[in-house]
């Protein structure tokens, strides 16, 4: 297996900072030096031998601080494995169907021949920043739809497959 495994994410409310790190724990328990980080804290790639982003999903769009990650860091994510996931649905919708990427992730997906994406459910609860994370709460919509079952079986296949990988190639 390779040996460092980044899994870098964009979240406001810590929702998604909590997916990162039960993937990251899976691939530890696996044997992987894994470690989930702030998306805006990376400063480069090129220690990891493997990456997984991840971004809630506002407005149909990934969290901002995903999407600058892999412009910034693109051509060194297009050398290594890569996976990507979404947080986001307030509903189960996640648990009972796969949901495809939004456009820009799918973008990025083909740019930079990521292995897999998958949407997870996401997590609004009260004390939420922004504005229109309250509108949500006020209209009923806010719960904790996360599967963390469904998220560490996705993070272990990640690790089956890491297991097989040569170091440094794709």
């Amino acid at each position: 297996m390779p040996g460092r495994v980044l899994v870098a994410y964009g979240t406001t409310n810590g929702s998604t900072a909590q997916i990162a790190e039960a993937i990251a724990e899976v691939l530890r328990e696996d044997g992987a030096a894994a470690e989930a980080l702030p998306a805006p804290s990376v400063e480069s790639v090129a220690p990891y031998d493997a990456v997984v982003v991840g971004g809630g999903l506002y407005a149909g769009r990934w969290h901002k601080d995903a999407r600058r990650f892999v412009r910034r860091h693109r051509r060194a994510l297009a050398e290594r494995p890569l996976w990507l996931f979404s947080s986001g649905p307030l509903d189960p919708s996640a648990s009972e169907r796969d949901i495809p990427p939004v456009p820009g992730v799918r973008k990025t997906m083909v740019r930079l021949d990521a292995r897999e994406h998958v949407t997870f459910g996401g997590r609004l609860e009260e004390g939420a920043k922004g504005w229109v994370a309250r509108m949500i709460l006020r209209s009923g919509k806010g719960g904790d739809f996360r599967d963390f079952t469904a998220i560490e079986a996705w993070a272990a296949r990640i690790a089956a497959e890491l297991a097989t990988a040569v170091p440094g190639r794709s």
